[in-house]
């Protein structure tokens, strides 16, 4: 693979939290433009620490890391913040729902604030979020207040909202850890084909090892982060 064939590239990563020691060490990491990897490892190895990099929630050293062709250690918290908005899907760990906002709100925020996934949808708003809602079956829940769901429920929104205008990069941070057996089975499917319908990479995160044959390529961040050894 090329570095323009990469939609992250690391090379050379460290970060560490004010105060601590670090915390990422990766010598190099490459994932291709619509690539589908699994990245597992156990609690405190920095999985959700490379995750909010990638998303430039955090920022890394500049040079260091590159998201689409982006710099982002390069970037202003703003423009972070755009990048984010306009090309990357993430599915929280803790969701980040808006406590005061519907179901359908919440999920139609992103598209909302944002030309380029406003632009990708093929029908109207309205109808893209009921779609969405309707493949994780949760259409039936538009007009409650987020705050009424189970776990369940609100992780499901927090993966209609990722998926809403077709990012080019999708990041899941444990997403199928509150879904049972046929739920997870049935957001898997959804999620694999619109990364595939999109054209998007996928960044997935989780402890279950049973879903790692799903996917192209599976990272142990315990082997790659020279921190953790």
């Amino acid at each position: 693979m090329t570095d323009g064939d990469a939609c992250v590239l690391a090379h050379d990563l460290t970060f560490s939290y004010p105060g601590g020691d670090p915390v990422l060490d990766l010598p190099e990491l490459s994932i291709g433009t619509g690539e589908r990897v699994f990245l597992y490892g156990p609690s405190g190895c920095g999985k959700t620490t490379l995750l909010s990099l990638v998303a430039g929630v955090l920022q890394p050293p500049p040079g260091t890391l590159q998201v689409l062709g982006h710099d982002v250690g390069a970037l202003s918290s703003p423009a972070r913040d755009r990048l984010r908005a306009a090309h990357i899907g993430y599915v929280f760990q803790m969701f980040n729902l808006i406590p005061y906002l519907d179901v359908r709100d919440n999920i139609a925020l992103p598209v909302r604030i944002t030309a380029a996934r406003r632009n990708r949808l093929s029908g109207s708003l309205h109808q893209a979020v009921a779609e969405t809602a309707a493949h994780l079956g949760i259409e039936d829940l538009l007009n409650e207040k987020v705050t009424r769901l189970s776990v369940g429920q609100q992780q499901r929104v927090a993966a209609a909202r990722a998926l809403l205008g077709d990012p080019e990069l999708i990041i899941a941070d444990e997403p199928t850890s509150a879904l049972d057996q046929d739920r997870r089975r049935g957001f898997l499917e959804l999620l694999f084909q619109n990364v595939q319908d999109a054209g998007s990479t996928l960044l997935f995160v989780s402890h279950d090892l049973t879903l790692s044959d799903l996917f192209d390529r599976s990272l142990s961040l315990a082997e790659l982060n020279r921190a953790g050894a």
